[in-house]
């Protein structure tokens, strides 16, 4: 496992959130990927660290895509979000991350 290269307390800070959505619910049933927000600081290596510490997991690849932030109008005034970093997180065959069943343990 390639999590005693990186500081356990970095590690669990890279995962903000799984990206719960449409796209993100077909995506697993099809790829057996789950989709999470992380930190855009964050690299593969990490994020695959990361999985695998926190869900007991194993991980074969990753895929990492930066979101623009959009641009938004507040009165008079445009703003911007923030850009923002989602993973898509390949597990191996047979495994899988169940966030319902996690929460009531």
């Amino acid at each position: 496992m390639s999590v005693n290269k990186f500081s356990q307390e970095r590690l669990m800070n890279i995962l903000l959130a799984p990206q719960i959505s449409e796209k993100a619910t077909y995506v697993a049933d099809k790829n057996e990927q789950v989709i999470f927000r992380v930190t855009s600081d964050a690299t593969k290596p990490e994020i695959k660290a990361a999985v695998e510490l926190m869900f007991k997991v194993s991980v074969e690849n990753v895929q990492v895509a930066v979101v623009k932030g959009k641009q938004k109008r507040f009165g008079k005034f445009m703003g911007r979000r923030k850009d923002w970093k989602k993973a898509y997180v390949c597990l191996a065959p047979g495994q899988a991350i169940n966030f319902a069943a996690d929460e009531q343990g």
